[in-house]
């Protein structure tokens, strides 16, 4: 008889914790793992800021899936487009664009989030996100090619357009990607000498009355100080009206001359959700405490992409989309997984937050660590510390102390590749949201699968 399939979507936090976990914890030939991604790695999504600012190399931050000296597990290099729970088959297109249907007997839907959009003018055509890899790369490469355009150019109108820079969104990736790269330009701008420094200019605007709420007023307050400090003019209560290639309309009526619009204005779950036709939260797919989708059998989901109860908040709350909590419940799901199989009892997810952290570049930073605020250097160790302890190989976590300690003592570089120079990408182009299938055309193409048992 063959081996249970367990098939996992996704390769974030909670997708490859869970893989992990049951590697280590499945005896051999007990089940059949098999992950989908399109690439091979596990993204550290905390510190994309740290890579766009050059202050961390890509490389430091992704780490290979395939270097696992226990790999037992099957990677399909492609992304899951559909789901059909009664056939119990998953549609992927692979990196090849070759659609195949791939059966299981269970599937953990961990397939995260996306950059959350709204129907602005012009903004999926001349906004950039901070939301994978390759558009960290792609922002640091526009944010200094800016610089050398308005160098180059004799034209005192466009000169001021490309130094003006916009960042969307006041939650903690918009605040570090703000704070971050207006550290990279001011330490670049002293080697463009037809620069006039006070040209630059960083806005960061948010359509929240505070900067920041979950870390409380207090430490809100004191980020607020910091950003100001250097001269990033913050606008609370404001979003973007329109964005065009070479201005953006903000809704309080300024019109901006800018070609760089940076969007983090929250996330939304994974586009796949919505083909599962099941009960969602905010477009997150409802779950059990146990992680287990009610009334689909051998279906699970965790992280960004699942509503999962918080149970140690109570009140009907349900986790919030961050690292620790995807991690932490990717260990629970592999229990449950292997606990199903044999035929054990489930148990609960409840995780208590132990903070925040935010690292705004250089000495500063603001914590909460266990309720406790912090600033300054204290904080900036505490939030380093953190994120270099969640590091998941003792590689990654060499690289990234290393660039720390070169960035340090060597201060900033302002190479860019080239990347994509000719041709100016958008939020679709990074994160494929147009790629997924209809219910109906699920359908079709699992009616042909032949599944076994």
């Amino acid at each position: 008889m063959a081996p249970p399939r367990i098939l996992v979507v996704g390769a974030g936090f909670a997708g490859v914790e869970c893989v992990r976990r049951l590697e280590r914890r499945l005896a051999p030939g007990e089940a059949q793992i098999t992950l989908v991604t399109p690439f091979s790695y596990q993204l550290y999504l905390p510190l994309l800021p740290q890579v766009a600012s050059g202050v961390l190399t890509p490389q430091s931050v992704a780490v290979s899936l395939r270097r696992s000296r226990r790999h037992r597990t099957r990677i399909v290099p492609g992304g899951a487009i559909g789901v059909d729970t009664r056939a119990k088959v998953c549609v992927i297109r692979k990196i090849t664009d070759e659609i195949v249907n791939e059966p299981y007997d269970y599937i953990v839907l961990a397939a995260g989030s996306v950059t959350r959009t709204f129907d602005i003018p012009g903004l999926l055509d001349n906004a950039r996100g901070m939301k994978t890899l390759a558009e960290a790369a792609y922002v640091r490469d526009h944010v200094i090619a800016q610089l050398d355009l308005a160098d180059a150019s004799h034209d005192e109108a466009e000169r001021a357009s490309r130094l003006q820079f916009v960042v969307v969104g006041g939650g903690y990736a918009g605040t570090e990607t703000a704070a971050c790269l207006q550290r990279l330009t001011t330490s670049a701008v002293r080697h463009y000498p037809r620069l006039d420094a006070r040209l630059i200019k960083w806005h960061l605007i948010d359509i929240a009355p505070k900067l920041m709420p979950e870390l409380g007023d207090k430490l809100g307050q004191a980020a607020l100080e910091v950003l100001r400090k250097r001269n990033i003019e913050v606008s609370l209560g404001v979003s973007i009206a329109k964005a065009g290639p070479e201005e953006v309309t903000f809704t309080d009526g300024r019109v901006l001359p800018c070609r760089t619009l940076i969007w983090t204005a929250g996330v939304a779950a994974s586009p796949l959700i919505a083909t599962l036709d099941a009960e969602t939260v905010r477009g997150r797919l409802a779950v059990t405490p146990q992680l287990s989708l009610p009334g689909a059998d051998g279906v699970f989901s965790l992280g960004d992409a699942a509503a999962v109860p918080d149970l140690a908040k109570g009140d009907g709350a349900v986790c919030p989309p961050t690292a620790q909590h995807a991690m932490r419940q990717g260990r629970v799901l592999a229990d449950n997984l292997i606990a199903s199989l044999r035929h054990q009892p489930l148990r609960d997810y409840v995780h208590k937050d132990l903070g925040l952290v935010v690292d705004l570049g250089g000495k500063d930073a603001v914590s909460k660590p266990l309720g406790i605020e912090l600033r300054g250097l204290p904080a900036q160790a505490v939030a380093r510390g953190y994120h270099w302890s969640a590091l998941r190989t003792n590689v990654a976590k060499t690289r990234v102390a290393t660039n720390w300690m070169l960035n340090a003592v060597a201060g900033d570089d302002f190479v860019r590749t080239g990347f994509q120079s000719r041709k100016p990408a958008t939020l679709r182009d990074f994160e494929y949201t147009d790629a997924y299938l209809t219910p109906e055309q699920i359908k079709e193409h699992t009616a042909s699968a032949v599944i076994e048992h």
